[in-house]
C-alpha cells in the first residue's frame, strides 16, 4: 500500500552503509518510522528530504508492518536553524517532545501545523527562543491531554489575584489566600497566569500574539518547564544541552 503525505523529520538514524531509519511526524498518520534506502548517498535524491528537521513531501510504501520511503521531496529544510547552535538545539528539543507527545498512527494535521509554525518563527527569528520554548511546551502538552485547569482557584473559585500557584502534579490553580498546596507548585504573578491561559486556550492563529517583560518571561518559562517535567516524569537530553548552550552564551 502506498501513502502520499507531508511530514517533518523528527529523528534520523544511520543504518547499514548508506541507509537511514527516520522518524516522521506525518499529516495523516502522526509519528511513524520509515526505512530510507540509500538515503545517505551523496547523489541520492532523498538525502535532504530525509534529513533531520526537513519538512518533506513523501511517498511511503507500507508492507509487513513497516514503512519504506519510495520518494521524498523537500518542501522546507529550515536552513537557518542549522547555522545557529542555540536555535538548532531548541528545535531538536521540540522534536524530542514531539516523539513523546504527538499522535501516533493517527491524524496529526493540527499538531504538524503547530510544530511547523513554531519552527518557522524560530528559523526566521520572529520570536526569540526564550518566548517560543514555554509556548511550545505548554501548548503541546495541552494538545496531548495534559492541559492544566487554569480557570480558577481549586479551593475558593477565585479567578484573578496578584499571585496564584500552579500545582505541578494535579495541574490545578490555588490562590495564595487559600494557603500553600500539598504538592509542588510554581508561583504565577497575574501577568504570567494570563499568558499561560492564552497559550492553553487561544485559537491557533492568535497563539503567538502576546508579550511579556523579560522577568515575567523567565517565570513563565520556568513554570512551563517544571510542569512538563513533572507531568511526564522524565528528563530530556536535548533540553539539558539547550540549557548548557544558553548558560554558556549568557
Amino acid at each position: 500500500m502506498l501513502l502520499s503525505t507531508n511530514g517533518l523529520i523528527l529523528r534520523e538514524q544511520n543504518t547499514g552503509e548508506d541507509d537511514r531509519i527516520i522518524t516522521i511526524l506525518t499529516r495523516d498518520r502522526g509519528v511513524i518510522r520509515a526505512f530510507a534506502n540509500k538515503a545517505r548517498r551523496i547523489k541520492s535524491k532523498n538525502t535532504s528530504a530525509t534529513s533531520l528537521l526537513s519538512y518533506s513531501r513523501l511517498t511511503l510504501y507500507f508492507g509487513r508492518d513497516k514503512y519504506t520511503v519510495n520518494e521524498a521531496e523537500p518542501i522546507e529544510v529550515f536552513f537557518h536553524l542549522r547555522e545557529d547552535l542555540v536555535l538548532l538545539s531548541l528545535a531538536q528539543y521540540f522534536c524530542e517532545l514531539c516523539l513523546n507527545l504527538a499522535p501516533k498512527e493517527e491524524d496529526a494535521e493540527e499538531t504538524l501545523r503547530f510544530v511547523l509554525n513554531t519552527l518557522s518563527m524560530l528559523a526566521r527569528e520572529k520570536r526569540p527562543p526564550a518566548f517560543l520554548k514555554p509556548v511550545f511546551e505548554l501548548r503541546l502538552l495541552s494538545m496531548a491531554g495534559y492541559m492544566p485547569d487554569l480557570t480558577m482557584c481549586e479551593a475558593c473559585g477565585c479567578y484573578e489575584a496578584a499571585e496564584m500557584q500552579l500545582l505541578l502534579r494535579s495541574g490545578r490553580l490555588r490562590c495564595m489566600a487559600c494557603g500553600p498546596a500539598a504538592e509542588p507548585s510554581a508561583r504565577l504573578p497575574k501577568g504570567v497566569l494570563f499568558a499561560m491561559r492564552h497559550i492553553v486556550y487561544a485559537e491557533p492563529e492568535k497563539l503567538f500574539s502576546f508579550s511579556l517583560p523579560e522577568k515575567s518571561l523567565r517565570i513563565l518559562s520556568d513554570a512551563c518547564e517544571r510542569y512538563l517535567l513533572t507531568q511526564l516524569d522524565r528528563g530530556f537530553p536535548t533540553l539539558q544541552f539547550y540549557h548548557g548552550l544558553v548558560d554558556f552564551a549568557g
